[in-house]
């Protein structure tokens, strides 16, 4: 069986996000129940609930494990711990800097696709993790392996190189492993994570087809909606991120792609589906998607 745990279903900056004061993060901030707080994407996997994968690393892990007791340390030993691996589906940084948590020698492996791998090469600070204990593999998108029990397929789909690395010229849409979206598979279940993703392409829709369960980028809710809000320059698309309605958007996308369970995860703290008393919550629910909450909880 595969069980996963939802650390965090927020896009980067959380929600509340600390300098928002838009109407969602107000509610959330005071305690609403219609608007529960969401720290920064990632999930915890495993095939026997020991031994665990995360996926990704928020700069939120630190407080994501205390509130998992799955991820305590176990009895017995001063210093353990059941997570064992972390597969990044990219190198942006709240997906990375959750890394650091993690310094205090502590063994592990961390794998990800070579232009991530070469970002965590390139920065000093990530020498923190002691490579006499934190190993790092490098995956072929495509490729499949097996991690802790779980058959592991990491695939590229269409994103772009994070923003801190960006030139003065605006990227295009990269698919040669800048973002991943990620199979895992135990027991006979699959469950693919796509935390971010620019379009939908032939391929990714044959490879998602008969899913039991995708969590899929809800960046979102339409491609424009920091900027009508105010809340920045750029388009959903731009920053690499379909937005979940309008035109080639991620709910005309699934229209014909048989998946048993869709749950929007990495929802930006602009995204009024993150109310659960919203008419576009009411909207994505009645189109067959349900929205990522903390700790919930998959086992297939």
């Amino acid at each position: 069986m595969l069980r996963a745990i939802v650390l965090g279903a927020g896009a980067g900056g959380g929600f509340p996000q600390w300098n928002s004061a838009g109407p969602g993060c107000m509610r959330s901030r005071a305690g609403d129940p219609s608007a529960l707080p969401r720290s920064q994407a990632g999930i915890a996997v495993s095939a026997d609930s020991e031994h665990w994968l995360l996926v990704n690393a928020s700069p939120d892990l630190r407080h994501q494990i205390a509130v998992t007791p799955a991820l305590h340390p176990r009895p017995g030993r001063l210093r353990n711990s059941p997570i064992r691996a972390v597969l990044l589906t990219g190198a942006e940084v709240d997906a990375i800097a959750g890394l650091l948590h993690l310094r205090e020698r502590h063994a592990f492996a961390v794998f990800g696709a070579a232009p991530t791998l070469a970002v965590l090469d390139a920065n000093p600070i990530f020498r923190a993790l002691s490579p006499d204990l934190v190993t790092r593999t490098a995956i072929v998108p495509g490729e499949p392996f097996e991690v802790l029990g779980i058959a592991v397929t990491a695939y590229a789909v269409p994103g772009k190189v994070p923003l801190f690395v960006e030139g003065d010229e605006a990227p295009g849409v990269a698919e040669d492993g800048e973002a991943l979206g990620v199979a895992l598979s135990a027991g006979g279940g699959t469950l693919h994570y796509i935390p971010g993703c620019a379009m939908m392409t032939d391929a990714l829709r044959a490879r998602l087809a008969g899913a039991d369960c995708v969590m899929f980028d809800g960046t979102l809710f339409t491609d424009d909606e920091m900027i009508r809000l105010g809340a920045g320059p750029k388009t959903g698309r731009r920053m690499g991120h379909m937005p979940m309605t309008g035109p080639g958007s991620t709910l005309e996308a699934f229209a014909g792609i048989p998946v048993a369970r869709r749950i929007f995860v990495h929802v930006n703290n602009t995204n009024p589906a993150l109310l659960a008393d919203s008419p576009e919550r009411a909207h994505l629910e009645a189109s067959g998607w349900e929205v990522a909450e903390d700790g919930m909880e998959i086992r297939l």
